[in-house]
């Protein structure tokens, strides 16, 4: 008798025990519990890159990021830098950042070594979530002569070029010639360029008399400031409809998309411009399981931050699948994961992903080889110097560029 209680007791002991065991491994997701992992920590410091004070970039994402500093207990920084170029080395070099919001076209200008991206090392750079759909189009003053763009083909124009960004110099410089008809030796003999130092200036200086047309974003907080001037606002069409001029266009600037604008400022509202897609980049040797964390938390959390700002509004789940049907750009492992978890991620996804990868890779290793090979030779190495470029241009001729993968 008293063995069959000593058994009974033991019996309870050790199904009391296994109950433990199963709530405890159960607390930890079966993932987690199966590989004996801990749970995840995020680092004491999470810090973001974006452009500067003055952009939709900067305000959106200080908009969400106190809410998962909340989430996470610890702190997340918010550091804006103007400039690309910099804000790119800062991001690849100084490792200063674990994300950043960037325009997919710069990105891809970066790794090309497009303007002043041509003297800075290639870095590989991954997609980590959509940021947003960024609409952005050509304004002049109210009070402007200027009615089309083709209006701007005559001499004496003056054009804003935002030296702070290679891929909107490109768009003041080559791509709005091609646009109406012109080469870039066509826009050069025949306009003036204003060279400005920030994006900020570059977009002021439509309103302060600087300049005749700049290239601009509708929803930027500055844009904002420049509808209230007196003399107000006009946004020159690029008619969707215009096939040709869009062919030219996109020749120059290929991760580009055609659309009408629906937001920003109410005088760029029903314009046909076009679409760059700003997206939260990382680098591959980041922590993948912290960004497979980040990816969940902004899409499991998306209802409780959507409304801080409107570009915010941008970073859903079904946005951002959206873009990644046509993303020319290789997506973060992490990111990857949990897009596969919650079947957002195909096989095909698969494939152009591996062909994304391949391609930067290409790319990463011509750009550096021709570094090598001009410090091997005593050659200057700057962005404006035709001997090293032609060295670049020697180990990079032949590589396709990045462009949207349209069907």
């Amino acid at each position: 008798m008293k063995g069959r209680v000593f058994l009974g007791k033991s019996l309870g002991c050790l199904v009391g025990l296994l109950l433990v065991v199963i709530l405890v491994l159960g607390s930890f997701g079966p993932a987690q519990a199966a590989a004996g992992a801990k749970p995840f920590k995020w680092p004491p410091v999470f810090r973001i890159g974006t452009s500067g004070t003055e952009t939709t970039s900067f305000a959106s994402t200080n908009g969400w990021a106190p809410k998962l500093e909340a989430a996470i207990g610890g702190s997340v920084r918010v550091i804006p830098v103007g400039n690309e170029v910099l804000r790119y080395v800062r991001l690849t070099e100084g490792k200063d950042f674990e994300l950043d919001s960037i325009s997919s076209s710069e990105v891809a200008f970066a790794i090309e070594g497009e303007g002043g991206y041509a003297d800075k090392r290639a870095h590989p750079m991954r997609v980590v979530w959509h940021h947003n759909d960024t609409p952005w189009g050509f304004v002049v003053r109210g009070d402007s002569k200027f009615k089309t763009l083709y209006d701007l083909k005559t001499k004496g124009v003056k054009v804003a070029v935002a030296m702070s960004s290679p891929a909107m110099t490109t768009v003041s410089e080559e791509a709005l010639p091609a646009f109406i008809g012109w080469t870039k030796e066509e826009a050069t003999k025949n306009w003036v360029f204003v060279r400005l130092g920030s994006y900020s200036e570059n977009c002021k200086s439509v309103t302060e008399g600087k300049t005749d047309v700049s290239y601009v974003s509708p929803i930027s907080s500055v844009t904002y400031e420049m509808e209230a001037h007196p003399k107000k606002l006009r946004w020159l069409p690029m008619t969707v409809t215009d096939k040709a001029a869009w062919k030219r266009w996109l020749a120059v600037r290929p991760t580009t998309i055609p659309n009408n604008i629906d937001w920003g400022v109410q005088s760029a509202v029903g314009v046909d411009g076009l679409t760059s897609n700003f997206v939260y980049f990382s680098r591959p040797d980041v922590d993948q399981e912290m960004v497979y964390q980040l990816a969940k938390w902004l899409n499991e959390n998306f209802e409780s931050y959507k409304s801080v700002h409107k570009a915010a509004s941008r970073m859903s789940l079904k946005l951002f699948r959206s873009f990644l049907d046509y993303c020319p750009l290789p997506v973060a492992e992490g990111t990857v994961r949990y897009l596969k978890e919650i079947g957002q991620w195909t096989e095909k996804d698969d494939k152009w992903n591996r062909e994304a990868v391949k391609l930067e890779d290409q790319w990463i290793k011509a750009r550096n080889a021709a570094l090598d090979e001009a410090a091997s030779k005593g050659v200057k190495v700057h962005w404006e110097s035709k001997e090293y470029l032609d060295i670049m241009k020697k180990h990079t001729g032949g590589l396709p560029p990045f462009k949207a993968r349209v069907d």
